[in-house]
């Protein structure tokens, strides 16, 4: 079954295909206009339709821009909408930065796009434009929001989900860098907060109702949710009642990735950093961390990683699975290395010195 493993990365995007997931092809970085001036755009959020195998990449460009190029044919060639697939509209009175990520709905041609400064668009053509959700933007906590390190990015995007108790296609969760985590359950008309329990050790109080650093939600199998926060790791089967600490057991609560299992309730993958002022993996090792039993314990993960001093991290939406029934899981790191493992199984090199790598997403592709 041929798989497709698309990397986006500070200078461009690059493909990589399998048979067999363990023998990869590498190409890039991809032509995406032909007179080339945003080949090496850096690459913050790729995207794979699971209804139609198109591929969205949010690129930005220093001299030309932010912008969402598309492929319907597994990246040989891209095309740009002839129109700014996604602007504010003029009473918004910002301007679009960069997309951090794109979600698809269950409808066909329904995308979701988390955009900076912090906003949601939606989609009904594909992704070849988007409007804005509105009754976000428009949420009376928003002046409030303000910019992490990385900026002030609207980077999780959940739709159809806000508690393990099923899904909804009214419901959706988001979370954003720095305001916290919020949920809808009319189609985004309204937004409530779903913080409580995580701390913000930057602001006053030990756990207020909005404001908090989220680097990353992720949602497992059984509808539990994971988080990775600036310093803090929790889960939650309800996040508007609250998130209970799961950072027992890691060598460091900082970090930026979660990848659940796409079958497997309770197994997850965190890939802990140093800190806040040390952006580097805790020892010098490239050592991801693997839970089976919902983050009471962890254990290292890290068979056929390299042994040596390492230094690269894993970035929010740099670590991913295929979804398969039998399902890899992959991750890229900041020195450029991509790697990938069966579940539970080694890891092995994809490919290495790659720019930066921002995100990765994989699929089956046949």
């Amino acid at each position: 079954m041929p798989f497709l493993l698309a990397i986006g990365t500070r200078k461009g995007l690059f493909t990589a295909r399998s048979d067999d997931r363990t023998t990869w092809r590498v190409s890039g970085p991809h032509r995406l206009d032909p007179e080339d001036y945003a080949n090496t755009a850096g690459v913050y959020a790729v995207g794979i339709d699971p209804h139609t195998r198109r591929i969205l990449a949010g690129t930005e460009s220093s001299h030309f821009g932010p912008s969402v190029w598309f492929s319907d044919d597994l990246g040989e060639s891209w095309h740009e909408p002839p129109r700014a697939p996604i602007a504010f509209p003029a009473d918004a009175d910002e301007a679009f930065v960069r997309v951090w990520q794109f979600a698809f709905g269950d409808d066909p041609g329904t995308v979701y796009a988390g955009v900076e400064p912090s906003a949601l668009f939606r989609s009904t053509d594909g992704g070849e434009s988007f409007s804005l959700v509105r009754g976000l933007w428009d949420h009376p906590h928003r002046p409030h929001w303000f910019p992490g390190a990385g900026g002030k990015a609207l980077h999780t995007v959940l739709p159809g989900r806000v508690d393990a108790d099923g899904t909804d296609p009214r419901a959706m969760t988001v979370a954003m860098s720095t305001g916290g985590v919020y949920q809808t359950r009319d189609e985004g008309r309204t937004w409530t907060p779903a913080n409580h329990g995580i701390g913000a050790p930057f602001l006053p109080g030990e756990t207020p109702e909005y404001g908090q650093c989220v680097h990353k939600v992720a949602l497992a199998s059984d509808g539990v949710f994971y988080t990775q926060n600036h310093h803090g790791v929790y889960r939650s089967g309800e996040p508007r009642r609250g998130w209970t600490s799961i950072a027992d057991g890691l060598p460091t609560d900082f970090g930026f990735a979660m990848v659940p299992h796409p079958h497997t309730p309770g197994t997850v993958l965190n890939f802990p950093v140093v800190s806040d002022t040390c952006h580097l993996p805790p020892d010098n090792r490239l050592r991801p961390y693997r839970t089976e039993d919902g983050g009471a314990t962890w254990h290292p993960a890290d068979r056929g990683l390299p042994g040596e001093p390492h230094h690269g991290i894993v970035l929010r939406d740099a670590a991913c699975t295929d979804g398969a029934d039998v399902p890899s899981f992959y991750f890229g790191t900041r020195s450029g290395d991509v790697y990938a493992a069966a579940d539970g199984g080694e890891w092995h090199r994809v490919t290495q010195h790659l720019p930066d790598v921002l995100c990765v997403r994989a699929a089956e592709v046949a």
